[in-house]
């Protein structure tokens, strides 16, 4: 079923924190600094992943997604909904159930024997394709999904996202340089202000997230593993 009446982005993006905090998706540790993939530190860290073992979260965040999509995207904008893998494929899914498309994955590689393919599912030529995935810090992993998307001689100008860390200022000009707009849900900032509301972790973890997020190169220079 397609979702037509929801809140205001605002709410929205209030809503959506206040789920991610419910479940236990978001982390604050400044005192032990996560490790990215990138290996500098980080106080913060989000597991969208868990979002797919809630059903009542999981289906409420889906219908917003779509509703968002719809309002910044357009009703009638798309053909194919992309999920990347692999966090993207359940999310992908979900979307593409609300908006009655076509869904098809994205392989972050060839796998190497038959078809040796990155596209699974049926994606043609002249598709406007929407890549759906769970989150994006800065943007850069999204362009090699939406290339392997162009490939196959469909379109791919949006990307689609639960989360987005709102924080580094290359992200949308990254995306942008590459012909792609960014929907999200709710980015760090919004996090911040619920957790602060709930009182969810510690007035000190609290005041040094915020210290990253307001200048995250230079905490990450100043916190780096020596």
């Amino acid at each position: 079923m397609i979702p037509s009446s929801y809140p205001d982005e605002t709410e929205i993006a209030r809503l959506t924190a206040r789920m991610l905090l419910e479940i236990g998706a978001v982390n604050f540790r400044p005192e032990e600094p996560f490790v990215l993939a990138s290996g500098l530190p980080s106080p913060t860290y989000i597991d969208c992943r868990k979002l797919i073992s809630f059903p009542r979260i999981r289906s409420t965040l889906m219908d917003f997604l779509a509703v968002q999509i719809m309002r910044e995207a357009g009703f009638e904008a798309f053909d194919n909904i992309a999920g990347g893998e692999t966090a993207g494929i359940p999310f992908a899914a979900l979307v593409a159930e609300r908006l009655a498309l076509p869904m098809t994955y994205v392989r972050k590689k060839p796998k190497g024997y038959g078809r040796n393919a990155r596209i699974e599912g049926a994606m043609s030529e002249g598709e406007r394709v929407l890549l759906v995935e769970d989150l994006t810090t800065d943007g850069g992993s999204k362009l090699s999904f939406v290339d392997a998307i162009r490939d196959t001689g469909a379109t791919c100008g949006w990307t689609a996202v639960i989360f987005y860390y709102g924080i580094f200022p290359e992200t949308e000009k990254t995306l942008g340089d590459h012909g792609v707009k960014l929907i999200s849900l709710c980015t760090w900032w919004d996090v911040l202000e619920e957790a602060k509301r709930q009182g969810s972790f510690s007035a000190g973890s609290l005041a040094e997230v915020e210290k990253f997020l307001n200048d995250p190169r230079a905490w990450q220079k100043a916190n780096a593993v020596k």
